[in-house]
């Protein structure tokens, strides 16, 4: 008769009984081996952990915006290797993807009443013609929208006009704004007082984040929207 088989069974069942018994042994005095397995992989330290991500609104924004009013996010070029973007309600206006972004000045300009944009343009500041900057921004109509992002270098082209246009549109730095300076800046035709959305880092060599240019900066908020009438 052949007891090689049931006789291997045996064994098998046996080491593996005398392992168990090791393993709880080995892995804690108190409570059984799988007890104490269970709290090696349910300790902190291999517990996967699944926190709720934070919650994003239109254009990225930490929490909504109130009604009637406009989401937006403004991200200037970083150096002359990363483009800028413009998002308004969730709307990607300007930026590297769409192919519609460009060294110099990067402007959108948007419907104050109902958001729409109306043109996107880009404008070098460093080999271009001005008067094309002049063209785009002389006829704006009365609440329309301006944002604008530099990349590389947003202003050896400038002029004394188109300083003061941007001035009258919100702007607080337009006046110093100089060489490979970074900047950001959200205004409107007719505003009355110093927009509030605006940023600005001078290139300087001893603040530099990257070398030759500052950083890139990001400016983002809730534009009320102008109503009907509204002059």
């Amino acid at each position: 008769m052949r007891v090689a088989g049931p006789l291997r069974i045996v064994v098998l069942i046996f080491t593996a009984g005398l392992t168990w018994i090791m393993g709880s042994i080995l892995l804690g005095t108190h409570g059984s081996g799988f007890s104490r397995l269970q709290q090696l992989f349910s300790s902190p330290e291999n517990a996967v952990t699944t926190e709720p991500r934070a919650r994003k609104y239109k254009c990225g924004l930490p929490q909504p915006c109130p009604e009637q009013h406009l989401a937006f996010r403004v991200v200037s070029g970083a150096a002359n290797v990363i483009g800028p973007k413009i998002c308004l309600e969730d709307k990607m206006l300007m930026s590297s993807v769409k192919d519609n972004v460009g060294r110099g000045l990067n402007i959108a300009l948007v419907n104050g009443v109902n958001g729409e944009l109306l043109e996107a343009r880009s404008f070098d500041m460093w080999a271009g013609d001005v008067n094309d900057l002049l063209k785009f921004i002389r006829p704006l109509h009365e609440g329309t929208l301006v944002f604008v992002a530099s990349y590389d270098d947003p202003a050896t082209k400038m002029n004394d006009e188109t300083r003061k246009i941007f001035s009258e549109l919100g702007s607080t730095n337009a006046k110093e704004l100089a060489f490979r300076d970074s900047w950001v800046f959200v205004g409107a035709k007719g505003v009355q007082d110093k927009s509030p959305f605006e940023q600005h880092v001078k290139n300087s060599k001893s603040t530099n984040k990257y070398e030759g240019w500052p950083e890139a900066l990001e400016l983002e908020g809730c534009i009320p929207q102008r109503t009907m009438g509204t002059q």
